[in-house]
């Protein structure tokens, strides 16, 4: 959408950061598109066009100097919580039952080693923690809930062996998975 160039003129001049993302600057001579903090030389007047978004410029190029990926509203504007939110959802998805800490680190353009720096920022804790508490907790609420016998539990909650579903759950719950179904019962 075009947008009128009276609004905003006064804040392309002084390269004001409280319109960046509100518009962007169209430059009919060089046919480039660019935020309205970029360092080049303002154009005249005459020669722009300004759009509210990136999907409404007709025909410009992005400049290379003012980052368009990084503008407000973009995952490189919000930072990396938006990166620690999709792998939150993978996991919750079971991502991590069936792949790798490096697949899913794949998924989000991130290194293994960054993604677990990022969930320890993030959340104190890491990926493959994240999972196993999403395992043990499906894993219990199946034990509460049915009646299947507990290695179907294991296998159902995403864990790979019957051993590793009750080391876990014996260090988490300080019993094993027979002892609290047999507590309720």
């Amino acid at each position: 959408m075009l947008l009128n160039t009276d609004e905003f003129e006064n804040a392309r001049p002084i390269y004001d950061p409280r319109f960046d993302g509100q518009f962007l600057v169209g430059v009919l001579t060089t046919g480039v598109y660019c935020r309205p903090i970029c360092p080049v030389r303002v154009p005249k007047k005459e020669n722009v066009q300004l759009y509210k978004s990136a999907a409404a410029e007709a025909g410009f190029r992005p400049c290379l100097r003012c980052r368009q990926e990084s503008s407000p509203g973009t995952p490189a504007w919000i930072g990396s919580s938006w990166k620690v939110s999709r792998a939150l959802q993978l996991i919750d998805q079971c991502f991590l039952d069936d792949h790798s800490l490096g697949e899913l680190a794949e998924q989000l353009a991130a290194a293994p080693r960054q993604l677990t720096r990022l969930f320890q920022d993030h959340l104190g804790a890491s990926p493959v923690s994240v999972a196993q508490t999403r395992r043990l907790h499906f894993a219990k609420k199946l034990i509460d809930e049915t009646r299947l016998n507990l290695s179907e539990i294991c296998f159902a909650a995403g864990f790979g062996s019957l051993r590793r579903f009750k080391s876990l759950f014996s260090m988490t719950y300080n019993r094993s998975p027979r002892q609290l179904r047999e507590k309720e019962v």
